[in-house]
């Protein structure tokens, strides 16, 4: 009897390590730890319930054919445009998330950018959150993380390459043009004009597609260095790329930076002689970029534009 009972017992301890190893097995199946910039995060495989708040995963997910439950209705870039629908709940703002609707809705994941790093930990207790911004020291190698994190999440890995590979073809393709040729970047906002180095916010030009910076030491900040139009003519870029800030933020009654960019000092720079001021999509550029698709874009229009 003592003996029918050891076994019976040791049975019951095998079944039950056998369930917890099963357990374990399908909690690895079904969930995938996710190492970003603000932590580690583990996310259900193919999560159901999504709320971004960064336009450039909203894209990512777009372009992947992955549905999302709510985002901030602040600031849509016209190519996102069906996302301002009633059929997507709207969860704040860039900066200031609905905690009490997040609670409500139950995300199974979270997405955020630069704008939501302050409230991170915040929205981690609502939710498994996961941070999908650039790192402007390290853009290209920044981006592919992301982009290989969001792949594993929604089991997209093989397309996900599929798109890395064709960016790095498209960078490879306009450094091929770009070298040797001085660049100068404008973000234009209120009359004025703001520029930005190798290692800053659009440091990409240089650090990525390989153009040349002014000789000009520039400091670094999230809206640029403010410059004079005689900085411009004096430091005589081959190539001007413009951002319309106004436009991207809707501010109102502001002049186009065309009319801004295009006076009488710009008109003798090379850039201005030689048709080389690309006007770039600010959307693209300002609200969204560091996406799979935006990224894609931002590329895809200086390679159309460089002579």
């Amino acid at each position: 009897m003592k003996c029918t009972t050891i076994k019976r017992i040791a049975l019951t301890i095998a079944a039950v390590a056998a369930a917890l190893l099963l357990s374990v097995a399908a909690f690895a199946q079904e969930t995938v730890r996710i190492t970003h910039a603000l932590g580690t995060t583990d996310v259900k495989v193919n999560p159901q319930k999504i709320v971004v708040f960064d336009f450039g995963a909203l894209d990512t997910l777009d372009l992947l054919g992955v549905d999302v439950a709510g985002l901030p209705k602040q600031s849509i870039p016209p190519y996102l445009a069906k996302y301002a629908s009633d059929e997507y709940l709207n969860v704040g703002s860039l900066f200031e998330p609905d905690y009490e609707l997040l609670n409500e809705i139950k995300p199974d994941l979270i997405l955020i950018g630069g704008r939501q790093a302050s409230v991170y930990d915040q929205l981690s207790k609502l939710a498994p959150t996961v941070y999908v911004a650039v790192d402007t020291a390290d853009y290209v190698g920044s981006f592919k993380k992301n982009m290989e994190n969001i792949g594993r999440i929604f089991g997209k890995e093989a397309e996900v390459s599929r798109h890395l590979a064709e960016i790095d073809a498209a960078i490879e393709r306009i450094r091929a043009r770009s070298r040797g040729k001085v660049a100068f970047v404008g973000l234009v906002s209120g009359g004025r004009v703001s520029t930005f180095g190798p290692g800053s916010r659009y440091g990409l030009v240089y650090d990525v597609l390989g153009f040349s910076p002014v000789s000009a030491p520039i400091e670094e900040s999230t809206h640029g260095q403010t410059i004079s139009f005689e900085f411009i003519l004096v430091y005589n870029p081959d190539v001007i790329l413009a951002i319309d800030r106004d436009a991207a933020t809707g501010a109102e009654g502001a002049q186009p930076a065309k009319a801004v960019i295009e006076n009488a000092l710009v008109r003798e720079t090379k850039a201005y002689k030689n048709g080389q001021i690309l006007y770039l999509d600010p959307y693209l550029w300002y609200i969204s970029g560091g996406g799979l698709y935006s990224f894609k874009a931002m590329i895809a229009e200086i390679e159309a534009g460089l002579r």
